[in-house]
C-alpha cells in the first residue's frame, strides 16, 4: 500500500509496532506502559494516516534551501542592528527588523519541526536500542521505588518484515512492606507537630515501600512546619533511611530531621509588624505619598485613593502571630483577585526570630476597554458578533469596579414555526457595579469576617432585545447578587436576592401567533409567557469544582452543579390578577425550580479520555401563574450540548408525537418546552495527529409536563412509563483542539425514539449501507465552540 509503514526502509530500520509488558502482577501497569521511551503509530488497517500525512509534506520540504534563508535573514537582521546604533529612534528599520525576528522564528520552527503538513502527521517512529534499553532502566527504577527490590527487567525484540515487536519481561518478585517508621528529632516541637498528625502520614507501617509516598511525606512535613512558624525550615532538612531485610521482605524506615547550620534547632519565627506598599507608577508622584495605620499595619499609599480598611480585610496575618506560609499564600491569592493591582510581591525579612512582613503592589490601570470581534455557532448556524466593556476600576476609592458592556451579534436558531435554521439578532448592554465585599445592612464586621472568602457583591442594570424569526423581544434586568468561594476555589457560591425584569414582546409572527392561538384553544396557555410581564426571583447556586474540571489533563476531574431558584416570591404577600382571567393583559409568575448538573473527565492515558455528564432539571409553575412558566424558565432538550441526535430544543416532552410532514415522517418542527429534564451523556475522546481529535458518544434523555398537557398528549411525566420515553441518539465528532479554541462538529442518529408507537421505538435499524443517514431528520450535524460538557 502507497501508506504501508514499512514502505522504502532502509536496512537495518524496523518501524516499531508493537509494545508488551509481560510479568506485571501487583505493579500499576498503566504507569509502566507510560514509561516506555517509543511509542507505535496510530495504524487502522495497517496504514498511518498520520505517517502518510508526514510523509506527503517531506515531498515539499527543503532543509538546506530553510538554512539558507536563514542565513539570509540572519545577516540582514545583523546590518539592521547595526545601523540602529547609530539611529536608535528609526523606526521603519525597528519595524523591519521585528519582521525579521518573526521571519526567523518561522524558519528555525521549521527546521525544527518539518512544515505545516509534517507538523500535523507524525513521523514513522523507528526502533531505536537505544531508546530500549532507557525503557529497560524506566522500568527497573520504578519497581525499585515501588518497593520490588529484587525485581528484573529484560527485553526481546522479534522482527518480521521491516516490523519490530518489542517485549518487556518483567520479573517482580515479592514487593517489600514497611515493618516500622521511626522519626529522629532533638526538636521536641516538632515531634510533637508529627504525633498529632500522624494519621496524615503518607508512610505507616504495613503499606508496600513506596517512593512516591516518602516524597509526598516530605512535601507535607515541610507545609506543617511552615504553616506552625518554622519560616526557615525546608524538606532538604529531611532524609530517609531504609534498612532492608531480605529475609522477611520488609523494610525499616528511618525519618531523620537534621539540624540547622545556622541555629542549633528549627524555631518558631514570629510576625512583628507589616508593611503594605502601593509604588506609585512612575518618581512624578513621589511627593504624593500618604501614611496610615490600620490594624497595626503600616500603609503607604502614592495618593489618598485606597481604602485600608478593605485592604487589611484581605490580610490573613498578623503581627504577633506565628509564621504561616498558607496565609501568606492567601493573602496573596485573595489581594491579587481584587484586580486593583498589576502584581502583589510579600517577602519577610528576618531579625533573629522575627519578622517584618513586607507587601509591595502597583496599582493596575485606571480604565480597560477591551474590545472583541467573533463568531459565535449555535444551532447549526454561524453568526458574527461584536463586544466591548469599558472597566472603571477602584471607582468609589474601597475596590469597586464599574463596567460598562456591549454586545450585538448574530446568531443561529433553528425556526420555532418550521424547519431550517435563521440568523437571530441580539443586542445586549448593561452597567455593573462590583463591590469588593458583602453588602450587608446592619453588619458593619463583616467586611473583615467574610474577607477570606473573596466576596463580592454585584448590581447591574441592563438591557436586552432580541429579533427571532418569530418574534421581538425586550426587557429591562435588573440583579442584586452575592458571590463567594472557598479559600482553595474549590467551592463557589452565588446568591442572586433580586433578579428582576420587566419583558415585552412588541412583534408577534402571524404564524407563530397561529400556533400560541391553537395551543390556547387546546387548553395550552403558552400564549402567557408572550404577554407583557413583570418577572422577579431570587436563586442560589452552588458549583463544586473536584480537582480543576475543565483543565482537560491527565487528571481525573469532576464538576457538581446545584441550582435552586423561587420565583415570585414576593406575589405571596400581594393581591395580584391571575393570569387564567380572562381580561388578563399583564403576567405575573410564580414558580420553584431546581436543577442538577453533574460532569466527570476521566483520562484512560495521555491519548484517551471518557467523559460523563448527568442532568437533571425540574420546574413548577404555581399561584397566580396558573400553570405557564416564563418562557426562559422552560427546559429544552435536543441539541448541540444535549441530546444531539435531535435538533436543539425539538426532544419531547415525553412520547408526544410531533408534527407529521410529507413521506410520513415526523417534521420537528417546533419548539418544546417542558417543565422537567433528565439527560445522560457519555463520551469517548481520542486523540487523532496534531490538532484533530475524534469522539464516540451516546446520549441519552427526554424532558416532560409536570402535569397533564391536552395539547400534547403522552408529555406528562409518569413514574409507570418514563423509562419507555428515554430517547437514546449515538453517533462521532471530529474536533479541532487548538488550546485556546476547540472547534466541534458531531453527526448523531437517533437510535431509540419515544414519539413513535410502542414496539416501533428502536429506529436505529433505519441506518445502513444504503442509508448511511437513515430515513429523513433521522440523521442531525452539529457545529459547535468547545467541548459539549
Amino acid at each position: 500500500m502507497g501508506c504501508s509503514l514499512t514502505k522504502n526502509l532502509k536496512e537495518g530500520q524496523y518501524a516499531l509496532y508493537e509494545n508488551e509488558i509481560k510479568g506485571i502482577d501487583q505493579a500499576d501497569k498503566e504507569e509502566l506502559y507510560g514509561l516506555i521511551e517509543q511509542e507505535p503509530n496510530t495504524r487502522f488497517l495497517g496504514s498511518s494516516l498520520g505517517v502518510t500525512i508526514y510523509r506527503f509534506g517531506e515531498k515539499f520540504y527543503d532543509s538546506l534551501s530553510l538554512v539558507s534563508k536563514l542565513g539570509l535573514v540572519d545577516a540582514e537582521l545583523s546590518e539592521i542592528r547595526l545601523a540602529l546604533d547609530t539611529i536608535p529612534n528609526d523606526r521603519k528599520l525597528r519595524k523591519r527588523a521585528d519582521k525579521l525576528i518573526s521571519k526567523g522564528e518561522g524558519l528555525k520552527k521549521k527546521l525544527e519541526f518539518g512544515n505545516a503538513l509534517m507538523r500535523t502527521g507524525n513521523p514513522l517512529v523507528l526502533l531505536d536500542s537505544i531508546q530500549t534499553e532507557t525503557t529497560v532502566d524506566n522500568l527497573q527504577g520504578y519497581l525499585v521505588n515501588h518497593g520490588f527490590f529484587d525485581s528484573g527487567v529484560q527485553y526481546e525484540v522479534e522482527t518480521n518484515e521491516k516490523k519490530a515487536f518489542v517485549t518487556y519481561l518483567i520479573s517482580e518478585k515479592s514487593s517489600y512492606l514497611l515493618d516500622s517508621v521511626y522519626t529522629r528529632s532533638a526538636n521536641t516541637e516538632i515531634i510533637k507537630l508529627l504525633n498529632q498528625t500522624a494519621k496524615d502520614s503518607h508512610i505507616k507501617k504495613g503499606d508496600s515501600y513506596n517512593q512516591d509516598n516518602i516524597s509526598a511525606e516530605r512535601n507535607r512535613i515541610e507545609d506543617l512546619l511552615k504553616n506552625n512558624g518554622f519560616f526557615m525550615f525546608s524538606k532538604s532538612y529531611i532524609n530517609y533511611i531504609a534498612y532492608k531485610d531480605t529475609a522477611s521482605k520488609t523494610v525499616k524506615l528511618e525519618q531523620v530531621i537534621q539540624q540547622p547550620t545556622f541555629a542549633e534547632i528549627h524555631e518558631i519565627y514570629t510576625i512583628d509588624s507589616i508593611t503594605f506598599r502601593i509604588n506609585p507608577p512612575s518618581n512624578e508622584f513621589a511627593d504624593r505619598r500618604i501614611q496610615e495605620k490600620f490594624r497595626d499595619i503600616n500603609f503607604f499609599f502614592y495618593r489618598n485613593r485606597y481604602s485600608a480598611k478593605l485592604l487589611a480585610s484581605r490580610i490573613f496575618f498578623k503581627p504577633g502571630q506565628a509564621y504561616s506560609r498558607v496565609s501568606a499564600i492567601e493573602t496573596q491569592r485573595q489581594l491579587s483577585n481584587l484586580d486593583l493591582f498589576r502584581f502583589v510581591n510579600i517577602s519577610f525579612d528576618t531579625l533573629g526570630t522575627s519578622l517584618t512582613a513586607n507587601i509591595f503592589t502597583q496599582p493596575n490601570q485606571k480604565y480597560q476597554l477591551t474590545n472583541q470581534i467573533g463568531m459565535t455557532i449555535t444551532e447549526q448556524l454561524p453568526g458574527p458578533f461584536f463586544s466591548t466593556a469599558l472597566r472603571n476600576r477602584n471607582f468609589f476609592r474601597a475596590g469597586e469596579i464599574l463596567e460598562f458592556n456591549f454586545r450585538a451579534g448574530l446568531e443561529g436558531v433553528a425556526s420555532a414555526t418550521g424547519q431550517g435554521v435563521y440568523q437571530s439578532s441580539e443586542i445586549n448592554t448593561g452597567v455593573t457595579l462590583i463591590f469588593p465585599r458583602f453588602l450587608i445592612p446592619f453588619a458593619p464586621g463583616s467586611l473583615q469576617k467574610y474577607g477570606r472568602y473573596n466576596p463580592n457583591t454585584r448590581v447591574r442594570v441592563g438591557f436586552n432585545y432580541t429579533n427571532r424569526p418569530e418574534y421581538t423581544r425586550n426587557s429591562i434586568n435588573s440583579l442584586l447578587s452575592y458571590t463567594w468561594a472557598t479559600s482553595n476555589n474549590r467551592i463557589f457560591y452565588t446568591f442572586n436576592a433580586a433578579d428582576l425584569s420587566y419583558i415585552r414582546t412588541p412583534k408577534i409572527q402571524d404564524e407563530f401567533l397561529s400556533i400560541l392561538t391553537d395551543l390556547q384553544n387546546e387548553g395550552n396557555n403558552l400564549i402567557w409567557s408572550f404577554l407583557p410581564s413583570f418577572i422577579s426571583s431570587m436563586s442560589g447556586q452552588t458549583i463544586i469544582n473536584f480537582n480543576k474540571y475543565g483543565n482537560f489533563t491527565t487528571n481525573k476531574a469532576s464538576l457538581l452543579r446545584l441550582f435552586a431558584e423561587s420565583g415570585g416570591t414576593t406575589l405571596n404577600f400581594m393581591d395580584v390578577q391571575s393570569n387564567s382571567e380572562p381580561d388578563i393583559e399583564f403576567a405575573n409568575f410564580q414558580w420553584l425550580k431546581t436543577q442538577v448538573d453533574f460532569r466527570r473527565y476521566y483520562p484512560v492515558n495521555e491519548k484517551q479520555t471518557f467523559a460523563y455528564r448527568f442532568n437533571f432539571g425540574w420546574a413548577k409553575p404555581y399561584g397566580v401563574s396558573a400553570g405557564i412558566l416564563p418562557y426562559e424558565k422552560y427546559f429544552f432538550a435536543g441539541g448541540g450540548t444535549s441530546i444531539r441526535a435531535w435538533q436543539a430544543r425539538r426532544l419531547g416532552p415525553g412520547s408526544s408525537t410531533p408534527q407529521t410532514g410529507e413521506g410520513g415522517e415526523y417534521d420537528y418542527t417546533n419548539e418544546q418546552p417542558a417543565e422537567m429534564i433528565l439527560e445522560t451523556m457519555l463520551e469517548y475522546r481520542r486523540k487523532l495527529i496534531g490538532y484533530f481529535d475524534m469522539a464516540l458518544f451516546i446520549d441519552a434523555g427526554n424532558s416532560w409536563m409536570i402535569g397533564y398537557d391536552p395539547s400534547r398528549p403522552g408529555a406528562d411525566f409518569r413514574y409507570d412509563r418514563f423509562y419507555r420515553e428515554i430517547a437514546v441518539g449515538a453517533g462521532f465528532g471530529l474536533r479541532m483542539d487548538f488550546d485556546f479554541l476547540v472547534i466541534r462538529l458531531d453527526l448523531a442518529t437517533k437510535a431509540i425514539d419515544p414519539s413513535k408507537p410502542l414496539g416501533e421505538r428502536w429506529v436505529f435499524d433505519n441506518v445502513s449501507f444504503r442509508r448511511p443517514f437513515g430515513v429523513r431528520g433521522q440523521t442531525v450535524l452539529n457545529f459547535g465552540i468547545g467541548y459539549p460538557f
